[in-house]
């Protein structure tokens, strides 16, 4: 098996997250139009306090917002790593694609879990921040190039071909 180096599953899960990012910006304007608060997020600041933030939108369309980010992450995840594709587009791009430990196809359920240890846990306050560095050290350490949330789950990333970016 070629196992999956740390700095392509990096870029990989850069273009992932520049996806979700899109739909999430969409899904953004519609509910500030729908609102009627259309330039509400325009007029914030990268320097704004929370607070800020809080009052533009409310609390009810933040947790609409983040609902809306942890599902259709959860989703394009799960439901692209447990396809005949075995990958996201990001991962598609490099020739990468997600398996268990023997090589064959992951289940929604696994997927899913995969996604729960690693990206889910990821977005907790400062325990998220420690995970998030246990987990890349782990994918550019251990010898199957597995990060704590694959371990977890049971999965791999892997090469569909060789070449200096993959490991035996």
């Amino acid at each position: 098996m070629l196992y999956a180096g740390f700095w392509l599953r990096f870029v990989a899960a850069i273009i992932d997250l520049m996806l979700l990012g899109l739909a999430l910006s969409i899904f953004v304007s519609f509910l500030a139009v729908a609102r009627r608060i259309p330039l509400a997020f325009t007029d914030l600041h990268i320097d704004e306090p929370p607070s800020q933030v809080v009052s533009a939108f409310g609390v009810s369309s933040l947790f609409a917002i983040l609902c809306f980010f942890i599902i259709t992450s959860w989703l394009y995840f799960a439901l692209l790593e447990s396809s005949s594709w075995q990958a996201t587009l990001g991962k598609q791009i490099f020739g990468l694609y997600v398996a268990d430990t023997q090589g064959n196809r992951v289940t929604f359920r696994r997927a899913s879990l995969r996604f729960s240890a690693g990206r889910l846990v990821a977005h907790v306050p400062y325990l998220g921040l420690l995970y998030f560095s246990i987990d890349c050290i782990c994918a550019g350490i251990t010898s199957r190039k597995q990060a704590l949330h694959d371990s977890l789950a049971g999965c791999l990333v892997l090469g569909k071909n060789g070449g200096i970016s993959f490991r035996k």
